[in-house]
């Protein structure tokens, strides 16, 4: 038997005014985009903001939906924004903010396993790492250099020729 380990390292900055001036202006639109998600049953408002390689930003927002499982996240709304505006355009970095009526906005989170799978094959198609910056309206931060590392063991292209 062989044991293996997989770890990563992640920065944590205090707030936004640790950040570089473009990562800290990303981070505040994606603050802001929140306020157009659709969240009535959840009241969780998810927003993402995405600068592209070629310098353009492109956002998404959670879309709830009465039939539960109808709904989709905000990541994966702004990964078909950008494939549809800019087709074939990498992601440099991708900022998450949330907002709630129900909990504080105080510490980052994490997309979701669906979204996590949708990102790694954005991009993996793309061929250039997409870099996290996840937050709330408030506190800390992280900045993650590559989504891999939030699915170690992901279901790949590889797996299927």
């Amino acid at each position: 038997m062989k044991e293996s380990k997989f770890e990563f390292s992640y920065k944590v900055y205090n707030d936004i005014s640790e950040l570089a001036k473009e990562d800290a202006t990303l981070l505040n639109k994606a603050k802001s985009v929140t306020k157009q998600a659709y969240a009535p049953y959840s009241n969780f408002f998810v927003g993402a903001v995405a600068r592209l390689a070629n310098g353009e930003t492109v956002a998404g927002t959670n879309q709830e939906n009465a039939s539960y499982p109808v709904g989709i996240c905000a990541e994966r709304v702004l990964l078909g924004n950008a494939a549809t505006l800019f087709p074939g355009v990498s992601i440099d970095t991708l900022a998450i903010s949330y907002d709630s009526k129900d909990v504080p906005s105080d510490h980052p989170i994490s997309p979701c396993g669906m979204c996590r799978q949708a990102l790694l094959e954005y991009e993996t198609r793309t061929a250039k790492p997409i870099r996290l910056i996840l937050a709330g309206q408030k506190g800390k931060i992280y900045i993650v250099e590559t989504v891999r590392f939030l699915l170690p063991f992901a279901f790949t292209q590889d797996e299927l020729i």
